[in-house]
């Protein structure tokens, strides 16, 4: 055992003198745990996010790869509706593991860094209060699994520059292939990373066989994503076109600094500055490498997807852990500056808890309040597909069978298909991956079309894009909600659409729409 530790020690002086590791904290374990239960007891608040509905429809639609996302998120879901059907709580068992996932990670992260007791207790209880966590885990989507993938990458970077054990970039490069299975936003920072390490001299713990495998074992993750875009026209590329219209330009890049503020809690914003700090002045290059690249993501993203502030949220995991030490070592009376600190951060906690979970009754979100707007579109599912199921049902039987539902968007489509499976038929949209699934019935002379309402407008089609396609285009429903919440779908209108002006096949291609 005194040769392993001597061995360890000498090669963990590349970058750096050797650090000792405190015993892990198991009061971690209960922050995680804690975390869990609370993700849980409000996952059935409220009802779907619309791209919850979206990633059940692709889960029935199994495919290599998507137009804005791999397999991951999809297969994750189809093993969801596996085991529980169509369950909220069941689609959110995954996302609220992952949050426990990333807050042990953090921890553990901290106690790489040196820390002791009171700074993994801190960098896990900064992750579990992180608004961008709370959000985006409260919900299944790749952004609750690429969290957890950043921190476990950066935990594996951060072994290697302590230890400088080359072979654990094998494990990395699993880790990294995983998150490019699900997101590709991992991948930049993989490169931010190289880009960083060889800007701080360290080189050498890349260019090696072992980095070189790791490499290639993530390669190999990204060959199925990469099979389907040639066979699709890289439509993924197309998307990320539109969307950096979308999202980028100088208005967007201005909001994108102020939101940083909100990734972690407001009350630690010292703290995870002190760690990129920490990290940046670190000796070792792989440790400094988290500083340049939560640097370069920062520009990259301010400059071409402002408007989506999370994009970065990631790197808040490792900044915490960092901080979390430098405040442990500079702290002169721990345990009242602990309290006291924990303190500000429990009632930060509670403030931040109706911006970023379904707390407040439904009647008090929506775009109109400012507070809540996401949640807002969890709400009204039923209520628009049993407006449509009246349109449908009210069809004669033989215009039925020459109809099919139309929808603006990926949300309304899955909201068609999963809470109204065995009712309607499965709709069609030519939003992103849907159009791949093509028109349904290729001869359809009647379409039931669903359309935005106002605050939907700028992201789907409206009754003016109809008008010329079919003879007659007539508003049949208004799409309403029982709580009156103003989302996208509040205020629009279903339509009924016949006499297309050509064959309902031949309309298909014109009605793609990626954003």
């Amino acid at each position: 055992m005194t040769g392993q530790l001597a061995s360890e020690e000498r090669i963990g002086t590349v970058g750096g003198p050797p650090v000792e590791l405190a015993p892990v904290d198991r009061r971690v374990y209960g922050v995680a745990a804690v975390l869990f239960a609370l993700l849980m007891a409000f996952s059935t608040r409220y009802g779907f996010d619309r791209d919850e509905l979206y990633f059940l429809d692709c889960a029935r639609h199994l495919s290599l790869s998507y137009v804005d996302q791999p397999v991951f998120t999809p297969l994750v879901a189809r093993v969801s509706l596996d085991l529980f059907g169509v369950s909220l709580a069941g689609l959110r068992l995954w996302p609220s593991l992952a949050a426990a996932g990333t807050v042990v990670i953090g921890a553990l992260l901290a106690r790489e860094l040196g820390g002791g007791r009171t700074a993994q207790l801190l960098a896990a209880l900064g992750v579990a209060s992180a608004p961008a966590l709370l959000g985006a885990d409260h919900i299944m989507g790749p952004t609750a699994f690429d969290l957890l993938a950043w921190a476990g990458l950066a935990y594996f970077v951060v072994r290697v520059g302590r230890t400088g054990d080359l072979r654990l970039w094998l494990p990395a490069g699993l880790v990294l292939g995983v998150g490019l299975a699900n997101k590709h936003s991992i991948g930049f920072f993989a490169l931010a990373l190289v880009v960083g390490t060889v800007a701080s001299g360290g080189g050498r713990q890349l260019w090696n066989r072992w980095f070189g495998a790791g490499l290639v074992l993530a390669l190999l993750c990204t060959v199925p994503d990469l099979w389907w875009q040639a066979h699709h026209g890289w439509a993924t590329i197309a998307m990320t076109r539109q969307l950096g219209q979308e999202n980028g330009g100088l208005k967007n890049a201005i909001s994108f600094i102020p939101a940083q503020l909100f990734m972690a809690s407001p009350a630690l914003i010292g703290v995870w500055l002190a760690g990129l700090a920490f990290l940046w002045r670190s000796s070792r290059p792989l440790w400094r490498a988290l500083a340049w690249s939560y640097g370069l993501l920062f520009v990259l993203f301010a400059a071409t997807a402002g408007a989506k502030p999370y994009y970065v949220a990631g790197a808040y995991v490792f900044l915490l852990a960092a901080g979390a030490v430098r405040v442990e070592a500079m702290a002169q009376t721990v345990n009242r500056d602990g309290r006291r600190r924990m303190a500000i951060l429990a009632v930060a906690f509670v403030v931040t808890l109706p911006f970023v979970l379904p707390v407040l009754p439904a009647r008090d979100i929506g775009f109109e309040h400012g507070l809540n707007a996401l949640p807002a579109e969890t709400v009204g599912w039923p209520e628009l597909v049993g407006t449509v199921s009246k349109v449908w049902h009210a069809l004669p039987a033989a215009q039925r069978a020459q109809s099919v539902i139309f929808t603006s968007n990926y949300g309304e489509a899955g909201a068609i298909d999963e809470l109204g499976r065995g009712e309607l038929p499965e709709a069609v949209s030519g939003h992103n991956s849907e159009w791949f699934w093509g028109p349904g019935h290729p001869h359809a002379t009647t379409v039931v079309a669903v359309v935005l309402g106002e605050f939907g407008q700028g992201s789907g089609f409206t009754d003016e894009y109809l008008r010329p396609n079919f003879g007659q285009v007539r508003q049949v429903a208004t799409i309403t909600n029982r709580d009156g919440v103003s989302n996208q779908e509040a205020g629009g209108h279903v339509y009924l659409c016949t006499d297309p002006v050509r064959p309902w096949g031949t309309l298909w291609p014109r009605l793609r729409q990626y954003n």
